[in-house]
């Protein structure tokens, strides 16, 4: 098909110009490999396209017919290749992202329409998911992670800090009391993240040292808005990132506990594919993420305005 689709070009260039030498100057062949070209189409058609003599060229009908058809060949591909050609530069198309589903409904989701209107050409496929996916497989252009990123194939931007906390409600911690030490949770409820990498132990960081709290979960989730509700009610503590607690420890509903041991922050990426060069669509995302989450995350100060708001 490639040949045929080769062949078909050559001979539309020869009736555009008039010429077997004029064609092949334009195409940048030799003379008598634009002409092979031309009669191999001839015999795998099975008919003649051009009457040759030594003063002109003329179109049977035959090659009339064909080379309307190839004017239309020949421009979608030129149509084609400007489109893929402007998506290198213009961000437009399909942008699939993926992401957790906390983030993604409490931060990523409220600042995407100031994405899509900086940006009318461009559509987006938000998956919020808690596992983590298989990029290439499942045909993402970029994710938003947050983690301790392991070694990877992939390309990832660090883009803002996450901070972790410990926190529980005032009922609850008027009902238990206050752990004034890591030791002091082994009297406690402690509420479980199912999709830890630790498992079920907390390792804490303070002035003393690293403390692992090896904790027997009341309860245990796989999604930290739930939990963080179930400390809320009183049910105990949990341990969780600052873009999901803040509007609990803003009104008051939950509190921070042991706040001079906290968890280990991890961080905020932009992650996709590796290859050149990198599409439009998913650079103008990257920029849009830098300037969104910052060094300085929003939600860990909650008297600075939001971005895009």
């Amino acid at each position: 098909m490639l040949d045929n689709l080769s062949a078909m070009a050559s001979f539309a260039r020869v009736v555009d110009e008039g010429s077997f030498s004029k064609a092949a100057i334009r195409l940048g062949l030799s003379k008598s490999a634009v002409s092979k070209q031309v009669a191999r189409l001839e015999d795998r058609l099975g008919t003649r396209l051009l009457n040759r003599s030594t003063r002109r060229l003329a179109l049977t009908e035959a090659g009339a017919r064909l080379y309307e058809r190839c004017q239309r060949i020949i421009a979608e591909a030129e149509a084609a290749e400007q489109e893929a050609g402007s998506m290198q530069t213009d961000p437009s198309g399909l942008l699939r992202i993926t992401t957790g589903v906390s983030f993604g409904q409490l931060h990523l989701a409220q600042h995407l329409p100031a994405l899509m209107e900086r940006y009318p050409g461009l559509s987006v496929e938000l998956v919020l998911n808690d596992r983590i996916v298989d990029m290439v497989e499942e045909g993402y252009d970029v994710a938003l992670r947050i983690a301790e990123l392991a070694d990877s194939p992939l390309i990832a931007r660090r883009l803002a800090p996450v901070r972790r906390i410990l926190a529980a409600s005032p009922a609850y911690l008027e009902r238990r009391g206050t752990p004034a030490t890591p030791g002091d949770l082994q009297d406690h409820s402690c509420l479980g993240y199912s999709l830890s990498t630790g498992g079920t132990v907390w390792t804490l960081d303070g002035a003393d040292g690293v403390y692992q709290h090896r904790y027997h979960p009341r309860m245990i989730a796989n999604n930290g808005d739930s939990l963080s509700r179930m400390a809320a009610a009183s049910l105990g503590i949990v341990h969780m990132p600052t873009f999901i607690l803040c509007p609990y420890l803003q009104d008051g509903t939950l509190v921070q506990v042991l706040p001079d041991h906290e968890p280990r922050a991890v961080a905020l990426y932009a992650v996709y594919p590796p290859g050149r060069p990198l599409a439009a669509k998913v650079r103008a995302f990257i920029d849009f993420a830098v300037e969104t989450f910052t060094d300085r995350p929003y939600w860990d100060e909650p008297d600075r305005d939001e971005p895009g708001r």
